[in-house]
């Protein structure tokens, strides 16, 4: 072995890549007894989210996750990007790219705008969004409950990186928003093909398709599909977090009960 082979793929690594993310199984929809949208939010403080949010900056064989989404959208590997969770308005790189940079200009281009009708690239300030501003990541997926299967199974349907507002970034009232979202089927490739750091064992990769899709995060419930037009927890349980997270643990054991209860005579 020589140096130069240190970070090649093995030919396992190789044909792996090759054959692509498992593909979802088709389910009738004549086959789904039960299914509840829920949305959740993955706080990037939180130990199990960790692996979401480092490395912060590129190193041989690894990216930080925001920067993955951010070349695969602007490089339109990723091409399904929208602006809110309903998958309606569609964005283009165009609208993206106004959304990582923001560009002023200092008190000084202004006068030398006034009295050159130029501004030099000196007095122009760029102020670009990171991985650093990534405060957490949110999901929108489908709990259904297959008959065939006779299990109940999760599908993630949607993913976004919240990160701090370009338009406040600097100043004394930054807001985090969601950047966009991106419809998560679309993703898969690019998710597949990238890996995150194992903690438990560094020499077995993992890429991050794998693990949103086995649901390797701590996320939880703010939002599900409801009576009153899919509002948020927070909007019916007001100024009270504690009451707002038993809420969401309520949800989640209704959808968990749904299943216990089918095989219980």
């Amino acid at each position: 072995m020589s140096p130069d082979e240190i970070g090649e793929l093995s030919i396992e690594e190789i044909y792996a890549k090759a054959d692509g993310p498992m593909p979802y199984e088709y389910v009738n929809d004549k086959d789904i007894l039960f299914q509840k949208k829920v949305w959740e939010v993955l706080p990037l403080d939180q130990r199990q989210n960790l692996v979401y949010y480092f490395p912060l900056e590129e190193t041989m064989d690894r990216k930080p996750l925001f920067n993955v989404l951010k070349d695969a959208v602007m490089s339109k590997k990723i091409t399904q990007v929208y602006q809110d969770d309903n998958f309606k308005f569609k964005l283009n790189p165009k609208d993206l790219d106004n959304k990582f940079v923001r560009k002023d200009t200092t008190d000084m281009g202004k006068e030398q705008y006034m009295l050159d009708g130029k501004i030099d690239d000196q007095y122009i300030v760029e102020t670009v969004i990171r991985p650093t501003d990534v405060k957490e990541y949110r999901t929108v997926g489908m709990w259904y409950f297959d008959r065939n299967a006779g299990e109940l199974k999760y599908r993630l349907l949607g993913l976004a990186p919240v990160v701090v507002d370009i338009a406040t970034k600097g100043t004394d009232y930054e807001e985090a928003v969601p950047l966009f979202w991106i419809f998560f089927p679309d993703a898969r490739e690019t998710l597949y093909n990238t890996y995150s750091y194992n903690e438990r064992n560094p020499a077995l990769k993992t890429n991050f398709d794998y693990l949103f899709n086995a649901r390797r995060f701590a996320g939880t419930i703010y939002k599900t599909d409801n009576i009153y037009g899919d509002r948020d927890i927070s909007d019916y349980v007001k100024g009270d977090a504690m009451m707002q997270l038993l809420e969401a643990e309520r949800i989640k054991e209704s959808v968990r009960n749904f299943e216990d209860d089918l095989w219980n005579y």
